[in-house]
C-alpha cells in the first residue's frame, strides 16, 4: 500500500477529507533497522525520533509541526502506519537526556542511545555532507501512533 492510499483510508475513516500528511519515510539507513523500528512504533514502544537539522536544511524540507501527520513505511516504501507529531524540540545532540531518548524505545541506557545515534548521524552525514558534532542541532520529535495498518504484524515478522 502506498503512503497516499493509507492516508486516504485513514482520512476517510476519521472524517478528515481535507487533511494531508507532511511526509512519508522509513527510519534508519538499513532494511533491518528500518523494519525493526517500524515494529517498535506499531507496538507502541517507539514514540519519538531524532533527526539532524542540517539534513532537513540540505533537502530543503519543512520541519515537522505539532499536529502534523506522517506516514511510516518499511524499508521498501510500503506504508504501515500514520503518526501525529505532538512535540518538536530543537537542541544540541549533547543535551538530549535519557528521559527523552527513552521515548525512542530503542535503548536501555543513554550511553547505548548516544553510541547508536552517533553512528547513525556519522553515516548519514557522509551522504549529506555534514559532520557529526556533539553541538549539532537535532530535531527531537515526539509523536503518537494514530493509525496502524492492521495487516503489518501478520505480514512482517
Amino acid at each position: 500500500m502506498t503512503a497516499d492510499e493509507l492516508f486516504a483510508q485513514f482520512a476517510k475513516e476519521n472524517g478528515l477529507e481535507n487533511a494531508s500528511y507532511e511526509c512519508a519515510f522509513h527510519f534508519e539507513l538499513t532494511r533491518e533497522l528500518a523494519d525493526k523500528l517500524l515494529k517498535l512504533v506499531l507496538a507502541g514502544k517507539k514514540r519519538a525520533t531524532s533527526s539532524a537539522l542540517c539534513a532537513y536544511e540540505k533537502d530543503n524540507e519543512p520541519l515537522p509541526k505539532v499536529g502534523g501527520y506522517s506516514v511510516i513505511t518499511d524499508f521498501d516504501g510500503d506504508a504501515h502506519a500514520i503518526i501525529r507529531t505532538t512535540r518538536v524540540t530543537i537542541l544540541p545532540f549533547k543535551r538530549i537526556t535519557f528521559e527523552m531518548a527513552s521515548r525512542e524505545g530503542e535503548d536501555e541506557c543513554l550511553e547505548s542511545w548516544r553510541k547508536n545515534h552517533i553512528d547513525f548521524f556519522t553515516a548519514e552525514g557522509e551522504s549529506y555532507g555534514y559532520t557529526f558534532t556533539e553541538n549539532m542541532p537535532v530535531i527531537f520529535e515526539d509523536f503518537e501512533l494514530v493509525y496502524p495498518k492492521e495487516t503489518v504484524t501478520a505480514s512482517k515478522s
